[in-house]
């Protein structure tokens, strides 16, 4: 009995020992993430590192840009091959340039964009966040056309994968900063193929473009932006419904993430959200220099804070200030 119990308490010591020795990677963030005017920012993380995927500023590039980094605080800038404006340009396409990027990792391993050039969605993949890319479609055309519904744009598309493997496409926004409509297609196993019929339109209270959609403790939360990108309206709202179609109830906490009184955050809005070492995090883009902004010098940057939800299932209120990311 007596040897049982000194085995027990080596193995608690051991246990002990190992758990205070054992390195917690915890970086302090400030905003802004990385140096430089980028939007619309997406996230994926492999094999131990974050790739940041976003739009060019002012409105786009003639490609997108990406960065690396392993500890979320030294980023590396990238160049990735595909999309460019040139590669994706069809007949009903616009001047538009290369915009907000989604990226998801799928099922089968493999990742896809989801990317708006010339006011319409074009879908690309990979073997690795870096590339080579190439569009997903093997007769290189749009996956949405700029025409699916002339009277809205055909934007900010952002795949959402459910617990059962089903994935969804949401896309949408409005034409001249009013009338915006959310749209989702269930996509197949190729997450690129759908059929047109099944096409909802899902558009919550309150919402222009950037859909989000987030799931816990059985509920969607479909998150989006509203107001102009251009001034300090711009800001995140929620919307909660029991399917991924909805139907919506906005949140009584929406809007989550607005213009601060000291305008140090000012316009802040289409963001993605990501988990880091079991908590929440929203990435999204604000607006700076903006006491000297005019609509064709519209630069943003990039930032991060923490996402929470209260008891009730709401999401709280985003305080920007920063994070301390624990990495897994």
């Amino acid at each position: 009995m007596i040897k049982y119990y000194q085995l027990l308490l080596l193995v608690i010591s051991v246990f002990s020992i190992t758990s205070c020795n054992k390195k917690v990677n915890k970086i302090s963030i400030t905003n802004p993430i990385v140096e430089g005017s980028f939007a619309d920012p997406s996230i994926v993380k492999h094999q131990g590192k974050f790739y940041v995927y976003a739009t060019k500023d002012p409105w786009g590039g003639e490609d997108l840009a990406v960065m690396e980094s392993s500890d979320f605080k030294n980023w590396e800038q990238k160049t990735i091959n595909w999309p460019t404006k040139e590669m994706c340009t069809s007949s009903t396409s616009n001047g538009s340039m290369v915009w907000a990027p989604s990226v998801i990792q799928a099922k089968n391993g493999k990742f896809y964009m989801y990317v708006s050039v010339g006011s319409e969605v074009w879908a690309g993949v990979s073997e690795h966040p870096l590339g080579p890319w190439k569009n997903a479609k093997s007769d290189n055309t749009p996956l949405i056309k700029g025409d699916m519904f002339p009277e809205y744009h055909m934007i900010d598309a952002e795949a959402f994968i459910d617990d059962d493997g089903q994935a969804y496409l949401y896309w949408g926004s409005g034409l001249n900063w009013v009338n915006g409509h959310c749209f989702v297609v269930k996509l197949a196993e190729d997450m690129i193929s759908f059929d047109e019929k099944t096409i909802k339109d899902v558009t919550p209270p309150n919402y222009f473009e950037a859909p989000v959609m987030v799931k816990k403790n059985n509920k969607y939360y479909l998150m989006y932006s509203d107001g102009k990108c251009t001034n300090e309206t711009y800001k995140v709202r929620y919307a909660v419904g029991d399917t991924p179609y909805g139907p919506w109830v906005e949140g009584k906490q929406s809007p989550v993430l607005t213009t601060t009184n000291d305008e140090t955050t000012f316009g802040p809005g289409h963001h993605t959200v990501f988990s880091e070492g079991g908590q929440m995090y929203i990435l999204y883009h604000r607006i700076k220099d903006h006491t000297n902004l005019g609509h064709d010098d519209l630069l943003r940057e990039l930032a991060i804070d923490s996402l929470n939800f209260n008891l009730e299932g709401g999401i709280k209120k985003v305080r920007p200030s920063g994070v301390v990311i624990t990495l897994e």
